[in-house]
Parts: structure tokens; C-alpha cells; sequence
């Protein structure tokens, strides 16, 4: 009896695993091809990083990458940590709020713009492992905002070989803007124009003859000192002396050292707001006193906060309005987005900027109706047509990737806050 029973339990088990193996093959054929065998592919759906975690997956519509049916995807490599961590950080706040205002309207025909960022600390190696992670990993549409000159010089190259736009670099580094520089789209002034404004300025407003320059031992210095010094040769002038110091370092002593040498005057200084501070507080410690001018990349805010008082006098260039004009347009409107979307944040020079570039990422997605692909958005930068953001225009064409040519210029007073400059008589040399 026992082993009759053992015997109908072995039957049954055949009987059922024969049964499953049918239904697996039914099945089969169902998902992989149709019922006379021939093969079918079924539809995928592709994904990207995105900072929300309740953004829904939706399937690619066009051909370019990070393009969804709800969204478009941009990336950042920047500094978010380190001495100019406060330069990424405003840019970052600045295309984020930019983009947060179009995706309360409804976003950019009907797709909200979402951004994600990593950070570089301001390191060239860490920048090209960035921009190959948002590129082959997270599939972004388009690159924007990067801060620096060593970081670009060494994420555009990877850029260029995806063929993916880079957009709105805080830099102002010469190299950008050759036009063979097809995928780069500039905001900003360049340094060139920068320094020339300092040099012009220093010798026809004060009067200045003895100029000597410090800048930070890599490309984004060696671009603000050629610049500085074409500035100089053009009036038949150069540099007392010159002093250097090595980057994300506050090692400016050495380099000071080198500057008093020439006894000047007047002082341009290449370089991010904590060694600029640094640099700034020993000189006058050790009785130098001469007019220091700083360039935008300074990072305006911060370096203001790090002297505070001590910065009394302290020249800086910059190339957007400033930040609390609401008489502005463009600047009423990003204190409106800033006051909506982060009312707890600072306005500043560094963040006004961010939104620009992410109102000119919005802008050029306009131009290309719903079939946006990277094509198309590259196209309106080579278009002449005017980009007109509230007021603050910018003009592209075939040889021309940079926007907008405007320096201003600003003045640390004596309550260790930055004011627009109006009167040069109020600047002693």
C-alpha cells in the first residue's frame, strides 16, 4: 500500500512538471514572437538620473538623449566643496530657480527641466570623471554650468567627443570662445574684456602707472594674466611685478612678497575669493596700499563676507547687472523667482548668473518647439537673432559662441558690502 501510494505521488510530481514546462513554452512564444515563430522586439523604456524621487519613468520621444515625454535633463559638474565651493553653489542655486519658475508655468512645452550635479571640488580630474558619468551614465541632454577655466579646459574635450552642448560656463578663459569651439555656448564677458576695463580704467580714471598683477599658477590665472597683460602692452606698458600662487591653496605669501617688489600702485588679481581675501588682509597688513581689483570669478558675495570691513575699497569687474537693481528687468525677475523658490537665499552675482544660464537653457529649448533634439538647440546659437532675457540681450552668430560683452563694475564700502561703483573721484590711489 505504502509503496502504491509513493508510486501515484511520483506520477503526479511527472505529470505536474510536464504541465509547466508547456505553459512556460506558451508563454515564451507570446512575449518573444508571434504565434508563427517569427521573432519580434518588444519596446523599452530608458531612464535618467533625476533629483526627484517620485518623477515618474517615461519613455525617450526623440532620438536625443535625456529627452523624456515629462522632462529634460541637464548636467552639472561644479564646485561644491573646497575654497570655491560658493561659486558652484550660486550657479547651481541660480539655474535651479530658473528652471523652477518655467516648471510652475508648465515647464517648456509641457516638460519640466530638472538638473543634477556633481561635484568637482574645482579639481581637472574630477571634472572629466563627472562630465563622462552624466554623459554615459545619466544620459543628460545638455551640460551647463560648470565653474572654472582648469575644470573646462578639461570637461570640453569629453564633451566634444558626444557631441553634447556645453552651456553657460562660469569662466571667461579665451580658449572658449574660439569658434571652433562648436559645442560651447558662452554667457559672460571674457576675461580679455575684463582686464582691459581694469587697465583702462586704473590708468584714465586714477591715474595709475605702476600695475602689478597675482594670479592663480594654472589656466584660469595664466587666461587672466594674458589678458591682463595684452591690456597693458596695448599702452605701451607691463607689469612691476607679478606673483603667483598655486591653486585651491591660501599659500599667497610668497606671491606677495613677489608684488611689493614693484611698489605698485594699482594690483589685478586672478583668483577665487579665499586666497584673493588672504592676499588682500596680508598687504594691507603689511603696508601695502595700493588698489586691488579682483576679477567676477572672484565669487563676489564670499570674498565681501572673508574681508568684511578690511575689504573697504576693493574693486571688482563684473558681468552681470547687480543683483538687488530691481530696477532691472532681468533682475526683478530673478529676485521674484529667488524670493518664490528660495527665499532663504542671498542674492548675488554668482547666482544671477546661474539664472541667466538657465533662462538661456530655456530659451534656446523655446526655439526648437517640441522636437527638441541637441541639434536643434545648438542651432540657435549660431542664429544672429537677438536672445532677449527681460531686457538683458545677448547675440550669437556663426563665429561668435559668447552672448553678452557688458562689464560692470562694484566697490567693496566701508560696511564691507559691495555697491555699483558711480564715482571713480571716490576711489584713492
Amino acid at each position: 500500500m505504502e509503496e502504491s501510494c509513493r508510486s501515484s505521488r511520483r506520477m503526479i510530481a511527472v505529470l505536474a512538471v510536464a504541465w509547466m514546462l508547456v505553459v512556460a513554452s506558451c508563454s515564451s512564444s507570446g512575449e518573444n514572437g508571434s504565434s508563427n515563430g517569427t521573432p519580434t522586439t518588444a519596446p523599452s523604456t530608458a531612464a535618467t538620473s533625476s533629483p526627484t524621487d517620485d518623477a515618474p519613468t517615461q519613455g525617450v520621444l526623440s532620438a536625443a538623449p535625456g529627452v523624456f515625454e515629462d522632462r529634460v535633463v541637464f548636467g552639472q559638474s561644479a564646485a561644491f566643496s573646497g575654497p570655491a565651493e560658493d561659486l558652484g553653489n550660486g550657479m547651481r542655486l541660480g539655474i535651479e530657480t530658473a528652471f523652477e519658475e518655467v516648471n510652475q508655468s508648465g515647464g517648456v512645452y509641457g516638460r519640466r527641466l530638472e538638473l543634477v550635479s556633481f561635484d568637482d571640488a574645482y579639481e581637472p580630474e574630477a571634472a572629466i570623471d563627472n562630465t563622462q558619468r552624466l554623459i554615459n551614465n545619466d544620459d543628460v541632454f545638455a551640460l551647463i554650468g560648470a565653474v572654472g577655466t582648469p575644470t573646462s579646459r578639461s570637461a570640453v574635450p569629453v564633451a566634444t567627443a558626444a557631441e553634447i552642448p556645453y552651456l553657460a560656463p562660469f569662466t571667461g578663459a579665451a580658449f572658449l570662445r574660439d569658434p571652433q569651439q562648436s559645442i560651447v555656448f558662452n554667457l559672460r564677458a571674457s576675461y580679455n574684456q575684463e582686464t582691459e576695463e581694469m587697465v583702462d580704467r586704473l590708468v584714465s580714471e586714477l591715474g595709475i602707472e605702476r600695475i602689478a598683477v597675482m594670479y592663480q599658477d594654472d589656466s584660469f590665472g595664466q587666461a587672466g594674466y594674458n589678458g591682463a597683460r595684452a591690456a597693458l602692452d596695448r599702452r605701451g606698458m607691463e607689469a612691476v611685478s607679478v606673483g603667483l600662487y598655486p591653486r585651491n591653496t591660501t599659500a599667497v605669501k610668497t606671491g606677495l612678497l613677489d608684488l611689493k617688489q614693484g611698489d605698485p600702485q594699482g594690483v589685478i588679481v586672478i583668483g577665487a575669493y579665499q586666497p584673493v581675501a588672504w592676499l588682500i588682509r596680508w598687504a594691507r597688513e603689511t603696508g601695502m596700499n595700493a588698489v586691488f581689483v579682483t576679477i567676477s570669478f572672484v565669487g563676489s558675495n564670499a570674498l565681501a563676507q572673508e574681508l568684511g570691513p578690511d575689504g573697504a575699497g576693493v574693486l571688482t569687474t563684473q558681468v552681470v547687472p547687480f543683483p538687488t537693481d530691481a530696477d532691472v528687468p532681468v533682475v526683478a525677475s530673478y529676485l521674484d523667482a529667488l524670493g518664490a523658490y528660495h527665499p532663504e537665499a542671498v542674492p548675488g552675482f554668482v547666482s544671477l548668473e546661474g539664472y541667466l544660464a538657465g533662462r538661456l537653457a530655456i530659451a534656446a529649448l523655446e526655439s526648437c518647439g517640441r522636437s527638441v533634439d541637441r541639434e536643434c538647440f545648438s542651432d540657435r546659437f549660431a542664429s544672429s537673432e537677438t536672445i532677449d532675457i527681460d531686457g538683458f540681450a545677448l547675440h550669437y552668430g556663426e563665429d561668435d559662441n559668447q552672448g553678452s560683452d557688458q562689464v560692470f563694475w562694484t566697490v567693496i564700502d566701508e560696511n564691507g558690502e559691495y555697491r555699483p561703483l558711480s564715482n571713480w573721484q571716490d576711489i584713492a590711489p
